[in-house]
């Protein structure tokens, strides 16, 4: 019988205000998020300094949700909840964690499978993400190891995935006594710059799959796709979340009640606790509006289940497959 083993494939985050500097670089320096024509060497250096900049004021930011990210802990709590569901043993990746990668590649030498299934806490493909973790994996694993991955690419409509949203959603209007007819639905998903969509990312497709899918338990409801977390200068994907709140009077009919569901964060991180939380329904409220939260997937039983049968029935693809071709 074939051995199975996992890798469970994250986006990282400072575990303390120290690691902050170290995950904004390895972020800043990756050339599928920041794609420049520089030489790799110059642009490593020019986008070290800009980490190095920019960390005082994001550390300042991971003060206010509490000195770190959640999301490693999170991740490393989903591994032990899916040791339940799934047989064979599971290892996890962050991405933009650095100290945490020595450890990643002893674990990945270890695993002493025939198929090695990737999933990653990315419900939508995007080169930026899921892509940046198949090259990282093509350049720090051999090639005994890599061509043994078998990778989930997405699962932005699976009925696991959905359900989930959905029953979640659910469970929320109904604790916080709220009516469909009185409420918009503001999914907010992390943004793109435009440029990736024109040279052939579906991320912008899967998105809005994704919100159509779970839109469609929802029919009350005024339901919007928006994006966040624009960085730099260029067009990124529309509309903007902070546009779509700061114009909300414009659009939201005789509704007061206004729920952000975080359509592509699978655990909270900085964009949910604090972008989300602290920027955008402060905007709300000023607007004498109500604004509240759907909490991330994160441990939710339904998608911890979702993830055990996306990983049993799911097509699966090779690594090289999930790589950018320049």
């Amino acid at each position: 019988m074939k051995k199975i083993g996992y890798i469970i494939a994250g986006f990282g985050g400072p575990r303390d205000l120290k690691e902050v500097f170290p995950f904004l670089q390895s972020l800043l320096t990756d050339q599928e998020i920041i794609r420049t024509k520089l030489p790799k060497i110059i642009h490593r250096l020019l986008f070290t300094r800009i980490a190095k900049k920019r960390s005082k004021k994001l550390s300042m930011d991971y003060e206010t949700i509490g000195g770190k990210s959640p999301i490693f802990a999170d991740t490393e709590a989903l591994k032990h909840s899916l040791s339940r569901h799934l047989k064979g043993p599971i290892i996890t990746f962050h991405r933009y964690l650095p100290a945490t990668h020595n450890d990643f590649i002893h674990a990945a030498h270890n695993l002493q499978c025939d198929e090695i299934r990737v999933f990653p806490l990315f419900p939508q493909f995007t080169y930026a993400t899921t892509g940046s973790v198949a090259l990282w994996f093509q350049q720090h694993l051999p090639p005994t190891i890599v061509n043994k991955m078998r990778w989930v690419k997405s699962y932005p409509t699976h009925p696991g995935f959905v359900k989930a949203h959905q029953n979640s959603i659910r469970n929320f209007l109904q604790k916080h006594q709220l009516s469909q007819k009185d409420t918009i639905l503001l999914f907010s998903a992390h943004g793109l710059p435009r440029d990736f969509i024109t040279k052939g990312d579906i991320y912008e497709d899967e998105c809005q799959a994704s919100f159509n899918a779970v839109m469609k338990a929802f029919p009350d409801t005024i339901g919007r796709l928006s994006y966040q977390s624009k960085f730099g200068p260029g067009e990124w994907l529309r509309p903007y979340t902070n546009d779509m709140c700061q114009q909300i009077n414009s659009w939201k009919e005789e509704r007061t009640n206004i729920v952000f569901v975080p359509i592509s964060f699978t655990s909270d991180h900085i964009e949910t606790l604090f972008e989300i939380e602290q920027e955008y329904m402060s905007i709300i409220k000023e607007k004498n509006l109500r604004p509240y939260r759907i909490p991330c997937l994160t441990l939710n039983p339904d998608w911890v289940q979702a993830i055990s049968i996306i990983l049993t029935e799911a097509e699966l693809c090779n690594n090289q497959m999930l790589v950018r071709h320049i």
